[in-house]
């Protein structure tokens, strides 16, 4: 790839540190004596021993394996699950899982109004968030708290909470995104919805599926990509010197004639211009060659690290 590895090295900027409200996400809310269960035959990962002390990052898939929605998720009471996502995919979200309620004692409904979302970043975390590993959740004063993987090394957290955000620096919702994004844990928005199978955008690896579980819509195909070594396409986080936007096709110098994958998230850089984006992209296409935003003769992608390892040297193909 152009520049090699040294285009590799995770951005470093400026100090992060802050709180902001999260008005690019929603909440559903699932309530009933079995919404748990309900979850659990429904979304990629394991709701049936979900503890008040866990959150699940999960997907929700169609029939083809491909997914609809990803989800940050929390029970906030016994009876009571609360899924965070993209806001631009929450309404055909909640009709399409509402179709399947069926006679399960669960009832869903958007509470985005009744439950705010902000995000924590630096030292905007609490002491005792700050030291709690990723996908755990606790009640603070102000609510309910989620612990986040870190982004370019900043911690960060999810709070819902019908009371005040906490006092401290406020934060741009450019540069929150921009963390989301450095953690490596992708956002499924309405643009990007049907388009990838959970291992094309590394869900498996963040924690976001459960290999042993039962049924979901979807799980023979996710499957099937996990055992049968068909994953050929992984995504990768990407600075570019232009604007970029999801959905936005990504082409290869050696393979101009078609896509070689698509942005699945984008963000304003911070501390400098362009945009840092995750794309989904052929594994063929990272041993050689450039890739290009938009056109085959469009500004050229230069990866950066991921803080997880990503498997790139198996099972590549075009």
């Amino acid at each position: 790839m152009t520049g090699g590895n040294d285009n590799r090295r995770m951005n470093q900027p400026p100090s992060i540190a802050g709180t902001v409200a999260l008005t690019h996400w929603g909440v559903i809310r699932a309530r009933g004596d079995d919404a748990a269960s309900f979850l659990h035959s429904q979304l990629t990962n394991d709701f049936s021993a979900l503890a008040p002390a866990d959150a699940r990052l999960a997907g929700y898939c169609s029939a083809k394996g491909r997914l609809l929605a990803s989800f940050v998720a929390w029970k906030a009471a016994p009876d009571e699950i609360l899924l965070a996502c993209h806001a631009s995919v929450l309404a055909s979200t909640l009709k399409r899982l509402s179709m399947f309620v069926l006679r399960a004692k669960c009832k869903l409904i958007d509470a985005t109004a009744d439950v705010p979302l902000v995000g924590l970043a630096g030292s905007a975390v609490p002491g005792d968030a700050a030291t709690l590993p990723a996908w755990r959740r606790m009640d603070i004063d102000a609510g309910a708290l989620v612990r986040l993987p870190d982004g370019a090394g900043v911690p960060r957290a999810l709070l819902a909470s019908t009371h005040q955000a906490p006092a401290g620096d406020s934060l741009s919702l450019d540069a929150w995104r921009w963390l989301e994004l450095q953690s490596g844990v992708p956002v499924i928005e309405a643009s990007t919805a049907e388009h990838f199978v959970p291992q094309m955008l590394n869900l498996e690896l963040v924690g976001g599926v459960h290999l042993q579980k039962g049924c979901y819509p979807g799980q023979e195909i996710v499957a099937r990509a996990q055992y049968r070594g068909t994953v050929k396409r992984r995504m990768f986080l990407f600075d570019v010197d232009a604007a970029a936007a999801p959905a936005q096709e990504v082409f290869h110098s050696g393979d101009p004639g078609q896509p070689a994958g698509m942005v699945v998230n984008a963000a304003p850089r911070v501390g400098a211009a362009g945009c840092a984006l995750l794309a989904e992209v052929k594994l063929a296409a990272l041993d050689g060659g450039s890739l290009h935003l938009g056109t085959p003769q469009g500004p050229v992608l230069q990866r950066r690290d991921l803080p997880y390892a990503v498997p790139i040297d198996i099972h590549r193909a075009a």
